[in-house]
């Protein structure tokens, strides 16, 4: 059986845009979803660690430098070892770096990574929505860094007008043409756009540092939050579930994989994420493909069928400003006619992004 990887999700964005607090809240709105976090600041004293410690059930404080400077790959990997070791059972991996880092040297250093517990989850950039016209005419750099994105937030809206923010959504659109975009408010996103929640099995715990969950319960009436922090103990109630959507595609016949990899290579504007198993027809009809794709990034991930088990295709599409009927109209569209004759050729674009068995 193919080994789950733990995806791992590059948090950037310029200095006071909103990232500990955006880290802050995904950790509250996840007491079932174990996070490991490495966090940087640019200092002496790491003040962005003091900020989410006793918040995370594993945590690598980087002091004194930027992340893509004082990790190269070897370091980073060292740090993902400890904290994929199986004995945390850590579900995600969040790097939050510091507001001077360089996005596609964190991305390249993830990639080049040769521990095989992990997958590229996307990079996240945070944008202050009140600072950002101004910081842009001082550091044009930040083009660059948003353009690298695979999902933006456009943080701090509520400190903007309503035609400033539209303003602002078209610009983000103009640097990062088909970049999916999500506004907030104090940093609240919903962890289910970033990474999927997953119930522990069982109570029983092992040895692990402290977590959120363990001091949440004392604090769920909002005590401890500040005025602008946007607390609301578990009510759930204002996740921006609006500001995205989730659309599902199954079929019991095979898909053509020449038609689907057209259609990941041509992706709707504002699809953030995709994932699920695949069957494919003809030479790849033998094997259960999963799916894993965020942004640009594209992977499968090849396990035999289980026993018994039904060889079926089934997607789960998640981004914003998509169209569900297109997507799923599309998806129908790459269903293998029984006349069509597939053989290892048209394997071939599929096969290009699949990782071996594990």
């Amino acid at each position: 059986m193919a080994t789950q990887r733990i995806p791992v999700i590059l948090v950037t964005g310029f200095l006071g845009s909103g990232k500990t607090t955006m880290l802050n809240h995904l950790m509250r709105d996840s007491a079932d979803t174990r996070i490991g976090v490495i966090v940087n600041d640019f200092g002496s004293i790491n003040i962005d660690a003091l900020a989410v410690a006793g918040q995370v059930d594993s945590m690598i404080p980087i002091e004194n430098g930027c992340l893509c400077c004082a990790a190269d790959a070897t370091e980073m990997d060292e740090m993902l070892e400890r904290l994929t070791d199986p004995e945390l059972r850590i579900d995600v991996v969040v790097i939050e770096a510091s507001g001077l880092a360089e996005p596609q040297s964190m991305i390249r250093a993830l990639l080049s990574s040769s521990n095989e517990r992990i997958v590229y989850g996307g990079l996240v950039e945070v944008v202050d929505a009140a600072e950002f016209p101004d910081t842009r005419v001082r550091h044009p750099e930040l083009d660059r860094h948003v353009r690298a994105a695979d999902l933006i937030v456009l943080n701090k809206t509520d400190r903007v007008a309503e035609g400033e923010r539209r303003g602002l959504l078209e610009a983000l659109q103009e640097i990062a043409p088909g970049a999916p975009v999500v506004a907030a408010a104090h940093g609240r996103v919903d962890p289910a756009l970033l990474f999927d929640h997953r119930p522990r099995e069982t109570t029983e715990e092992g040895f692990r540092q402290l977590s959120f969950a363990d001091v949440w319960a004392d604090e769920a009436s909002g005590a401890g939050c500040g005025d602008d922090s946007g607390c609301h103990g578990h009510d759930h109630g204002d996740h921006l579930h609006a500001a995205y959507e989730s659309v599902e595609f199954s079929t019991a016949e095979p898909l053509h994989p020449r038609r689907l990899m057209d259609f990941l290579d041509s992706r709707p504007v504002g699809l953030y994420r995709a994932k699920g198993f695949l069957h494919f027809a003809g030479a790849g009809r033998e094997w259960k493909f999963g799916l894993h794709a965020v942004g640009s990034y594209l992977r499968f991930q090849l396990s035999p069928w289980e026993r018994g088990e039904p060889r079926t295709t089934q997607l789960v599409m998640i981004g914003t400003g998509i169209d569900a009927d297109t997507l799923t109209k599309r998806l129908a569209e790459c269903v293998a006619a029984p006349e069509e004759e597939i053989d290892e050729t048209h394997m071939m674009s599929v096969l290009r992004y699949a990782n071996e068995t594990d």
